[in-house]
C-alpha cells in the first residue's frame, strides 16, 4: 500500500468522525500552546530580570575600601582616592567611563523656617553613563561646569517633586548645600527601583566632585565607579582594578571590587530553572493528551475490526495495517500541534498590537512543538496500532 493511499484513507477516516477528532487532538492543542507559552514566559521573564539588573548601570564595577592598613603609630586608614582612579583609567583597557563617589548628608532650607536631611553625591560628569541615568528635565552637568567649580545640582525626582512639585519645575531653581546656594540643572531617577539599596538615596542631590571635595576633610572618596566598554570583559577588568588598586596600597589594606555578573548568572539560572519547572508542567498536559489519543485508537480498533479483517484478507499485511493506525495517530497529534503552535505565537504576537513591549519568541519552542507532536503521536499510537496488525483476520470477520 502506497503512502497516498494510507494518507487518503487517515484524511477519510478523520472526515467521518469529526467531533471525535477535535475532542481527542484538543489535549493536543491545549499542551503544544503551554509549551510555547511557557518557553516565551520564560524567555520574557529572564529578559526582564537582566534587564532590570543591567539597568542599574551599564556594565557596572564598583570598588570600595574595606578595612586595614592601619598602623601601631597612627589611625589613618588607606582609603581611595580619585589618584586611584586616575591610575586605574591608565593602566587597565577598556574602560567606557568612571566616577568617584563623595558621599555625605546635609540639611537643606525648605521654606518656613524648616529644614530636610537629603543624601549629597559628588561625582564626575561620567556618573550618568557609569550608572545609566535616565534625564527627566534639564541637563547633567558636563566637564566645563566640573572644571569651573560651578554650583550646579542634578536632583533625584522624588526630591524635586518634594521641593519644587515637580521635575520640570525645579530646573533654573536654587537649593543651599551648606549655605552655599546651588542652582538645580537637571532632574533624574535610577532606571529601576533599588528602595535605597544604591548610594543613591530617594532625596539625593548630584553635584561636581571638584566642588564636593571641600565639603571633605580629606580627599578620601567613598567608592571608585567604572563602566566597562564590553560586557563580556567584566570579569578580567574587574580583576585588573583590584590588582591595580592593591599595587598603590599597604599589603594588609583590603578592598572590594565587584560587578553584576554573579548577581546576572544566579538571575538567569533562577529564570531557567522556573522554566523548567513549567515546561515539566506543560509536558504532564502533552502526556495525558498522548493517553486519550491511544485510548481513542484502542476504541477505534475495537470498531474497525471488520474493516481490518476484510483488509487483511484482501491482501494487506501486518505492517500495512500498523501503518495506517499510526499514520491516524500522528495525524491527530500532530493536527492539534500545529492548531497549539498558532495559538501559543499568536498570543505574545497580539500583545505587541496593545502594547509597546516585544515578547520574544524562540523560533527552538517551535521546533520543540513540531517534534513532541510527533513524538506523543508515535509513542502513544504504536501500542493500538500494533493490535491491530495483530488481528486474525478470520476471527475478525466471524465476530462481525
Amino acid at each position: 500500500m502506497v503512502l497516498n493511499e494510507t494518507l487518503r484513507m487517515v484524511v477519510d477516516s478523520f472526515r467521518g468522525n469529526k467531533v471525535r477528532f477535535a475532542l481527542t487532538a484538543l489535549g493536543m492543542v491545549i499542551g503544544t500552546a503551554s509549551l510555547i507559552l511557557v518557553v516565551t514566559i520564560g524567555l520574557t521573564g529572564k529578559q526582564y530580570v537582566l534587564n532590570q539588573i543591567q539597568s542599574i548601570g551599564a556594565n557596572l564595577i564598583y570598588a570600595e575600601y574595606q578595612g586595614g592598613g592601619q598602623h601601631v603609630t597612627t589611625t589613618r586608614q588607606d582609603f581611595l582616592t580619585v589618584a586611584d582612579l586616575r591610575a586605574v583609567q591608565q593602566q587597565v583597557p577598556g574602560l567606557q567611563a568612571a566616577s568617584p563617589t563623595v558621599e555625605f548628608d546635609e540639611r537643606i532650607p525648605v521654606g518656613g523656617g524648616r529644614e530636610r536631611d537629603i543624601r549629597v553625591l559628588g561625582v564626575y560628569p561620567d556618573y550618568k553613563v557609569v550608572r545609566n541615568l535616565l534625564l527627566l528635565a534639564g541637563r547633567f552637568f558636563d566637564e566645563e561646569d566640573s572644571g569651573a567649580h560651578a554650583k550646579v545640582a542634578v536632583l533625584t525626582e522624588a526630591l524635586a517633586n518634594r521641593l519644587f512639585q515637580s521635575p520640570e519645575g525645579a530646573i533654573g531653581q536654587t537649593i543651599k548645600i551648606g549655605g552655599i546656594p546651588f542652582t538645580v540643572v537637571g532632574t533624574f531617577r535610577e532606571r529601576v527601583e533599588t528602595f535605597g539599596q544604591s548610594e543613591i538615596q530617594q532625596e539625593t542631590a548630584v553635584i561636581p566632585y571638584s566642588v564636593a571635595r571641600y565639603y571633605r576633610e580629606n580627599d578620601a572618596v567613598n567608592q571608585l565607579l567604572f563602566s566597562a566598554a564590553n560586557p563580556a570583559e567584566v570579569p578580567l577588568v574587574t580583576e585588573r582594578i583590584k590588582t591595580v588598586l592593591q599595587s598603590r596600597h599597604r599589603a594588609e589594606s583590603t578592598y572590594r571590587v565587584l560587578n553584576l555578573t554573579k548577581l546576572i548568572a544566579v538571575a538567569a539560572t533562577t529564570a531557567n530553572a522556573l522554566t523548567v519547572v513549567l515546561l515539566l508542567i506543560a509536558a504532564v498536559t502533552l502526556v495525558v493528551s498522548g493517553v486519550g489519543i491511544m485510548n481513542i485508537m484502542l476504541v477505534t480498533v475495537t470498531a474497525r475490526t471488520r474493516e481490518i479483517g476484510l483488509r487483511k484478507a484482501v491482501g494487506a499485511t501486518q505492517r500495512e495495517i500498523r501503518f495506517q493506525f499510526l499514520a491516524e495517530a500522528v495525524f491527530i497529534s500532530l493536527a492539534g500541534g500545529v492548531v497549539g503552535i498558532l495559538i501559543g505565537l499568536a498570543l505574545p504576537l497580539s500583545v505587541r498590537f496593545f502594547t509597546s513591549y516585544v515578547i520574544p519568541i524562540s523560533p527552538a519552542s517551535v521546533v520543540i512543538a513540531v517534534a513532541v507532536s510527533s513524538l506523543v503521536g508515535v509513542v502513544f499510537g504504536t501500542v493500538p496500532a500494533t493490535r491491530a496488525a495483530q488481528l486474525d483476520p478470520v476471527r475478525c470477520l466471524h465476530d462481525e
